[in-house]
């Protein structure tokens, strides 16, 4: 068995893996159909939550992404393979064609396999043969052992974080103080909590956020670092630990119940993620009559997922009903402690 037959799937066979139903799939929405049960299921009433990666263990340093070039007969082939901790030594990987999403993924060659913890290697097995993740090196093994290649972890960075506000941008958060939020509160860390809107209302704007989700194995769905930023506190950019799943429209650059992302550009929880958002507020006439749906357009971590999108309506539960007038940034508290920074809008 070589790299290639491992490659090219169907036909020649898959690498480590046939597609499986990933056990991290959250339901439609929140209070749709009973979602496949994961494996394990989390034991505690509460689950285990980390926001320091220090303690957050084996199963948190085995996670990630994994990605570079392997040869095979016919040449060379770059790879991406992504790592999700489920808790309890569970494991789900995901393994992409091309490269990691955002980065050579052809957005159709996806594969996915359980993995398990063997001493203190982590192990993807199938017929055709085996991935196994060690010391910060992701190896590919034929059905006999051998060896057919090795790739590293990565830690991607999106281009635009840490991003400076430009000239006559509102700076909402620097890490100083809260502000210009009401009921707004700050982490030991400098951090912006979850929960929180500006006193200052917006329409047409040009935003910069950071956010960081927590790592939370055992959590599953929309309960697994789960918030939203909405736009006039109308229309919500979905923020959940996504990271590995479909990508849909309740998961990380999402637009809630309208719009998929057209690749989800989730990273690992605890890493630091960004979304730059160009928004236009509805129009209406004088009569109060909409005239033209919002519109929005979305960076996540540098990679376009939502371009020019229309929102047809207000979402479900936003604090705030479709209208002309401006409205604030609300960051929704979902019970999960996600952090924020880096915050600045243009006004347009």
């Amino acid at each position: 068995m070589n790299l290639y037959g491992f490659v090219l799937g169907l036909t020649c066979g898959l690498l480590c893996a046939v597609v499986l139903a990933d056990a991290r799939q959250p339901p439609g929405d929140a209070k749709s159909a009973e979602q496949k049960p994961a494996a394990p299921k989390p034991t505690a009433s509460k689950p285990a939550v980390f926001n320091d990666p220090q303690a957050a263990g084996l199963d948190y340093a085995l996670q990630g992404e994994y990605a570079g070039q392997v040869s095979y007969e016919k040449g060379q082939a770059k790879i991406g393979f992504q790592v999700i901790a489920l808790g309890g030594g569970a494991f789900q990987g995901v393994f992409y064609y091309g490269g990691l999403p955002g980065d050579g993924w052809d957005k159709k060659t996806k594969f996915e396999s359980a993995g398990k913890l063997v001493g203190d290697e982590l192990v993807f097995e199938h017929l055709l043969g085996s991935g196994r993740v060690r010391d910060g090196q992701f190896s590919l093994h034929g059905p006999d052992g051998k060896p057919l290649g090795l790739i590293a972890k990565v830690e991607r960075t999106s281009p635009t974080m840490g991003a400076a506000p430009p000239k006559g941008a509102i700076v909402i958060f620097d890490g100083s103080n809260a502000d210009a939020f009401k009921n707004g509160k700050v982490s030991p860390e400098g951090w912006l909590m979850e929960g929180s809107d500006t006193i200052e209302q917006f329409g047409d704007c040009e935003l910069h956020l950071e956010f960081r989700t927590p790592f939370m194995p055992t959590a599953r769905g929309q309960a697994r670092g789960n918030s939203g930023c909405y736009l006039q506190s109308r229309y919500e950019v979905q923020i959940l630990d996504s990271f590995g799943l479909a990508g849909k429209n309740n998961e990380c650059g999402g637009i809630y119940e309208t719009k998929d992302p057209e690749v989800n550009m989730c990273l690992p929880p605890l890493s630091w993620q960004t979304y730059d958002i160009t928004y236009k507020g509805a129009k209406f006439d004088a009569a109060g009559a909409k005239t033209a749906d919002a519109r929005i357009t979305v960076r996540h971590n540098g990679v376009v997922v939502q371009n020019d999108v229309a929102l047809p309506k207000a979402t479900r539960a936003a604090p705030l009903a479709e209208g002309a007038e401006p409205g604030p940034l609300h960051l929704q508290n979902h019970g999960n402690p996600v952090r924020f920074r880096n915050i600045w809008l243009v006004k347009k």
